[in-house]
């Protein structure tokens, strides 16, 4: 891959995506790309950034973003998070329920990836709210359409579980039998409580209809520039609820970024209780 074949691939990613790919992802990118290409009518990064060029090209930058784009994940991934939504923010939210009159508790996560988060807080919202009066929904968004589809599917391989204690096994997965052996999917119950779509979290402004109580969105901000985080966290806190509570990753941080929430814990924020929603 040439210095000008990779400054465009990387100018557009950031156009577009506003991921930012410094000179040291190059590597991964060309690796990426070759493995691409292997689907394509195409067979040189030259090529292809004609194909990107060409009137085909926006069908193709889909297929680009999820070449690209990192989607590690797992089950209860950073599970302290999970245990601080049953112990604190759920018993905290229950407790302004009826006094505010919030028809439901609403929970995003930002960046689902394959599905694992949004699944294990939906795991987490049963057991901690399952005898309460208290709706409640999770939306799950990623920018990429092939991960949004795996994820609304449910399926996972046996060894991505291990994370998933046997009780919640039993409770909330099915066990796959003929082709499907060695498989378990998000019982139906489970899977209807969590809407995926596709989404840019920097594109267009997003359209839910209510505020979130709760938002996920972590290990995704490392990808972004300083200016880039400063615009995300602002949108983000644009969609909570005064006193709603946002999750980074652990290996994320909003120091140095100008934002308007109250640090309760590492990658653990919350919006000041006093503060108004946005129009």
């Amino acid at each position: 891959m040439t210095d000008s074949e990779f400054e465009f691939i990387r100018t557009l990613v950031y156009e577009r995506s506003r991921i930012s790919l410094g000179s040291d992802k190059r590597e991964l990118v060309g690796a990426r790309l070759a493995k691409r290409l292997r689907y394509l009518p195409v067979s040189s990064i030259g090529g292809y950034c004609r194909l990107l060029r060409s009137p085909e090209g926006e069908e193709e930058f889909v297929h680009l973003i999820d070449v690209i784009s990192t989607h590690h994940t797992a089950f209860f991934r950073e599970n302290d998070h999970f245990e601080f939504v049953r112990s604190t923010v759920v018993p905290e939210l229950l407790g302004r329920f009826r006094a505010e009159r919030w028809p439901r508790l609403q929970a995003w996560s930002a960046a689902c990836s394959t599905g694992e988060e949004p699944y294990s807080l939906a795991m987490v919202l049963a057991e901690s709210l399952g005898r309460s009066a208290w709706p409640w929904q999770i939306h799950a968004t990623d920018i990429s359409h092939r991960v949004v589809e795996q994820a609304r599917a449910g399926v996972y391989p046996q060894g991505s579980l291990e994370a998933v204690p046997p009780t919640r096994r039993q409770a909330f997965f099915q066990r796959g039998i003929g082709a499907e052996a060695g498989n378990f999917r998000v019982s139906a119950a489970l899977r209807s409580k969590v809407d995926f779509r596709q989404l840019n979290l920097l594109g267009a402004p997003p359209h839910f209809s209510e505020p979130f109580h709760l938002i996920l969105c972590r290990n995704v901000m490392i990808y972004f520039d300083h200016a880039t985080q400063e615009e995300l966290v602002e949108r983000l806190t644009r969609h909570l609820v005064p006193g709603g509570y946002l999750l980074v990753g652990h290996a994320e941080s909003l120091t140095g970024i100008r934002h308007g929430l109250e640090p309760l814990q590492p990658a653990v924020y919350r919006r000041p209780a006093a503060a108004s929603i946005a129009a």
